[in-house]
């Protein structure tokens, strides 16, 4: 039929960089749905992308048909299970790609060094290189925590506005690990805001007695990512974290130019 033809022309026409329009627009409305918190209503996804509801509703049957979009009862769009495996697999190629500079901050720190992202609200490990010394940290990859309690949450937090910090808060509630552990959202916006001053997070036997944290995100990551290294209170002390903060905000700034290469590529 004409009217089906037209549209099929018109979705596969390429873009002004060169790709294919229709998928641009599908990814395009991918995104928005997660930040909107992965669901939304067309007439929304409408007003945010400046498309016509027409090419909205069309490209969302389609990923409909695909498994990564679903209709609610309520007739609102949410993100699809089939997304899960696709952002499982990312993230270990994240932490695949992370390796060799969480080696290397080990080699310059002594320390553990892990790579966590801000999944949903959680932080989830995706990568760890072990410290050499017989005393040392372990996080196991795949591992889920609140972000109130850690080094990782509060730098990847720091990012993030006040208002939508306090709804994740209120989402997840703030129980305490240890006695060290901020409890109230006062005390982790306060603790933010030195993040962001000194550009570096510290959990202080915040999350386990006897272990210390220092992190610092990954600038302009393609998700929400950071570095950390962790070890025993008496080796990261206040004197080695004046030496391993630089260091670790050096090999940030770098894993942050390899992944926008392999972004490019």
């Amino acid at each position: 039929m004409p009217t089906s033809s037209a549209s099929t022309t018109d979705s596969a026409k390429p873009s002004a960089a060169g790709g294919v329009q229709s998928l641009e627009r599908a990814f395009d409305l991918l995104e928005r749905m997660a930040d909107a918190g992965g669901e939304v209503g067309l007439s929304e996804l409408s007003a945010a992308s400046g498309l016509p509801l027409p090419t909205i509703h069309r490209l969302m049957r389609t990923l409909v048909a695909c498994g990564y979009v679903r209709q609610q009862a309520n007739r609102r769009y949410a993100l699809g299970p089939r997304l899960i495996r696709l952002g499982e697999s990312a993230s270990r190629l994240l932490g695949t790609w992370a390796r060799p500079y969480l080696a290397r901050l080990v080699e310059e720190t002594g320390e553990t060094a892990n790579m966590a992202l801000l999944d949903g609200d959680e932080i989830v490990y995706v990568a760890q290189v072990p410290s050499k010394h017989s005393m040392r940290m372990f996080t196991e990859v795949g591992r889920r925590v609140l972000p109130h309690s850690t080094g990782v949450g509060k730098a990847l937090l720091a990012g993030v506005p006040d208002d939508e910090v306090r709804a994740l808060l209120a989402r997840t509630g703030m129980p305490a690990a240890t006695e060290k552990t901020i409890t109230t959202p006062e005390g982790f916006l306060a603790a933010l805001e030195e993040v962001r001053r000194t550009g570096y997070a510290v959990d202080d036997n915040e999350q386990e007695i006897g272990v210390r944290c220092l992190a610092v995100s990954v600038p302009d990551s393609p998700t929400a990512a950071a570095i950390s290294i962790s070890g025993p209170a008496g080796r990261v002390t206040e004197t080695a974290t004046e030496k391993i903060v630089p260091v670790l905000q050096q090999i940030a700034r770098e894993l942050s130019a390899a992944l926008a290469s392999q972004n490019q590529g």
